[in-house]
């Protein structure tokens, strides 16, 4: 009997590797992909059995902290001591191939919020794509205290800081210098050390990663910065200002219903964060402008 394998990161293939030109050629060899499974997030609470409340397309590892970062973004637990386990399923009915790929989180007492309907009964979906509109940026502020926390006041970040933490955020992805393909967030202090830094093929379960992980060891998600690579779209965003974190730089640019939210909540968002030059959207004092 063959032992069940935990999927890893990133995934062995050959390919052909074209070289055009006078000097082309073809180059037969094995590369390495970011692997792509979904995961299926389950929640139990006393008086209820384990049920689906969402489907993301993630890179494995690091999946407990992925589906309780996701919990915590959603306003459904507070903390670690709203937890009683967080485990793979073992139910029967599923194939050997899905053992790895749904976790149960149970939590000690019921939800503090119920699990957004707009989760219920997905098959495969992304955690990103929740609710739109301008609506949804009020959903997100009743989540948190955080439009009257002054947590944050008199925060302020230089800019040679800020400009260092793309650099730092990439030299601590490991998977993305085998693959290329995986986006990577990273908490980091105020004055740019690095906390904590995670990596997936999705943006926004890179920050639930980094959040998750915060949570399960009984720490706060609410840190001075929070990096990520590639945009600013506006789940990023409702991450960072349920976890209360002071200031989100991207290297990337940030949408309009994101900067929207941002400005409401006071979290300062900086965009294009690259070389000598970076553009502030929100709580620009933060940020010393």
């Amino acid at each position: 009997m063959s032992l069940k394998r935990r999927p890893g990161p990133s995934t062995r293939v050959r390919v052909h590797e074209v070289t055009t030109g006078p000097d082309g050629a073809v180059r037969r060899h094995e590369d390495r992909l970011a692997t792509e499974e979904p995961l299926e997030i389950r929640l139990a609470w006393p008086g209820r059995a384990a049920e689906r409340v969402a489907v993301t397309m993630r890179t494995p590892g690091h999946d407990f902290e992925l589906a309780t970062g996701f919990l915590y973004a959603e306003g459904v637990l507070a903390s670690s001591e709203d937890l009683r386990t967080v485990a793979y399923c073992t139910d029967e009915a599923l194939a050997p191939e899905q053992e790895f790929n749904v976790v149960t989180v149970e939590l000690g007492r019921l939800p503090r919020k119920a699990p957004a309907e707009r989760f219920a009964g997905l098959s495969a979906a992304s955690s990103a794509c929740g609710v739109c509109g301008t609506e949804s940026i009020d959903d997100v502020l009743a989540m948190c205290d955080v439009r009257s926390s002054s947590r944050w006041d008199g925060l302020a970040v230089p800019s040679e800081v800020l400009l260092a933490l793309p650099g730092r955020l990439r030299d601590a992805q490991r998977v993305f210098d085998s693959t290329g393909g995986l986006h990577a967030a990273g908490l980091f202090d105020e004055a740019g050390a690095p906390l904590l830094v995670r990596e997936d093929i999705g943006r926004h379960n890179a920050v639930d990663k980094v959040v998750g992980a915060r949570v399960l060891a009984g720490l706060s998600p609410a840190v001075p910065m929070l990096c990520v690579s590639g945009r600013i779209g506006f789940e990023i965003v409702q991450k960072a200002v349920v976890a209360d974190i002071g200031v989100l730089a991207a290297v990337g640019a940030p949408s309009s219903l994101a900067v929207d939210l941002a400005t409401r909540a006071g979290l300062c968002t900086a965009g294009f964060v690259r070389g000598e030059r970076y553009v502030v959207y929100s709580a620009a004092d933060r940020l010393g402008v």
